[in-house]
């Protein structure tokens, strides 16, 4: 649920996924309900019903408690480490943010899961985790965001809202705290992984490229393709 909030690829690992849609995991809302429900039904049998006031009251409390628990499982991630250790420093705020929601393309540079060498290599549709933008011998995202010289351009503008450490914990942190941040990101994304992702399907087309790059046409493809005729 937490990967179609934020329209994430579903190799996005479930602590990423959750941090980014700000949806504390499922098991430590269950902590909130019961919370809730024990004080309830202890103030009930004590012959003094709680006002609805004071039951809000107690669910806040416990999501406050369960927010911080959360944060503190977050200071170890077992996977997404990229994501979740520029987030963790700033969860309370990203939760509360009121910015709408994550466009596609930016999830793709926050989580790293999108049309970067690495991870399609990782996924067996790169020979290698090359840059085909600029030669450099691994394309990440932070590569994309900081060092590629292929996005200087679009960078001018980011840099100039964000400030020159694009590290993604200071990226994070500056679209939390501020409209400007969020929506030069936001442009800076959305210019470049379209570029990219052009340039992905081009490649997928060429008849002369490596195998792996091809278009696949898989069962729901094929099968679309038969009832058309």
């Amino acid at each position: 649920m937490a990967k179609r909030v934020i329209r994430a690829y579903c190799t996005v690992s479930r602590e990423a996924a959750c941090a980014l849609a700000g949806t504390p995991p499922w098991e430590l809302e269950a902590e909130v309900l019961a919370e809730v429900y024990h004080r309830t039904a202890a103030a009930r049998r004590s012959g003094n019903p709680p006002a609805r006031q004071e039951i809000e009251h107690w669910r806040k409390e416990a999501r406050d408690a369960i927010i911080d628990k959360w944060s503190d499982q977050l200071q170890d991630p077992g996977a997404g480490h990229r994501t979740v250790l520029a987030l963790q420093p700033v969860l309370r705020a990203w939760i509360e943010r009121h910015r709408g929601f994550l466009p596609y393309r930016m999830v793709q540079v926050l989580t790293g899961h999108g049309c970067f060498g690495k991870y399609l290599h990782n996924i067996g549709r790169e020979s290698t985790a090359g840059c085909h933008h600029c030669g450099c011998d691994t394309d990440t995202a932070q590569h994309t965001l900081e060092e590629c010289p292929a996005w200087a351009g679009q960078r001018v503008a980011l840099t100039a809202a964000i400030g020159l450490d694009l590290s993604l914990p200071t990226v994070v942190k500056t679209i939390v705290d501020n409209d400007t941040g969020f929506d030069a990101f936001k442009t800076f994304c959305e210019s470049v992984m379209l570029e990219k992702e052009m340039a992905e399907r081009a490649r997928e087309e060429d008849p002369l490229a490596d195998p792996i790059r091809r278009r696949r046409t898989g069962r729901r493809r094929r099968a679309f393709a038969r009832n058309l005729i």
